[in-house]
């Protein structure tokens, strides 16, 4: 399916440049664990940071992040909020959080216009913060193209497994079916070393020159650590509980490369 574009009176380009997606071809790749850490990392370095969770249905960043907020996008969808009204501050992290509601089937079927309307709706809210994550469900739906119109950037996850570099190329290659010039760029999650994760990179990148010829930059690679695991058991942010692990440290480079070039 094409993406729905952009109405003339939605907001200029500016605030388009700040929405910055996070996607990925398939689930188990550390998606919304990236998302929530990018956040907190970007509120770490004063941007004023909006986190929304775009996985409508399979939400979960209110419970890896252990938090029972009273609003969630249930809310609006429903027409008993406004967007901002639904914002809950995570006051731990620095940063705001639009949350999904986990299990609810219903907003992951809602009609194409009223999720072009919520899309402009986060583009309208986005004027009012520096930054906006916008956490995509896995895979290339309706939803998950039509959300990630809204994007300036979108950063696509990745791991060295076969089934994800191929899913990531996929979600790639539809996406610039529909939009030549967007920015794409990969994030190697789960590496075993610095080197490792470039190579996967670099399978990535050939197939997409090769058969896309587009030129996909990475935004960077994420060493394995096991304390991102036992921060997601104990449903705290990483770099609240281990904030000098070799992941977090590799998240706050790639927060600190977003703040220099977009």
């Amino acid at each position: 399916m094409a993406l729905r574009p952009i109405p003339e009176d939605a907001p200029n380009p500016a605030v388009r440049r700040k929405i910055v997606a996070v996607a990925s071809g398939k689930g188990g790749v550390g998606k919304t664990w990236f998302s929530i850490s990018l956040s907190q990392a970007l509120g770490n370095k004063g941007h004023r940071t909006l986190l929304f969770d775009g996985d409508l249905g399979l939400a979960n960043v209110d419970i890896q992040l252990g938090l029972m907020p009273k609003q969630d996008l249930a809310g609006v969808i429903a027409g008993k909020l406004t967007l901002p009204q639904a914002v809950t501050n995570y006051s731990e992290g620095q940063f705001d959080i639009l949350a999904g509601r986990s299990g609810a089937g219903n907003l992951a079927m809602l009609p194409v216009q009223r999720l072009v309307t919520l899309r402009d709706n986060l583009m309208r809210l986005a004027e009012k913060y520096d930054r906006v994550i916008l956490d995509l469900s896995a895979g290339v739906d309706r939803t998950v193209q039509t959300l990630a119109a809204a994007a300036g950037t979108t950063l696509v996850v990745t791991t060295d497994e076969p089934t994800s570099l191929t899913d990531a190329y996929a979600f790639i290659k539809l996406t610039i079916a529909d939009h030549p010039d967007a920015d794409l760029r990969v994030v190697v999650n789960m590496a075993d070393s610095s080197n490792s994760g470039r190579e996967t990179y670099e399978t990535l990148r050939k197939a997409c020159y090769n058969f896309l010829s587009k030129e996909i930059p990475l935004a960077g690679v994420i060493r394995s650590d096991n304390r991102v695991r036992e921060s997601i058991r104990r449903q705290t942010a990483l770099l609240t509980r281990h904030p000098t692990s070799d992941a977090a440290q590799d998240i706050d480079a790639i927060a600190a490369r977003l703040q220099r070039e977009i």
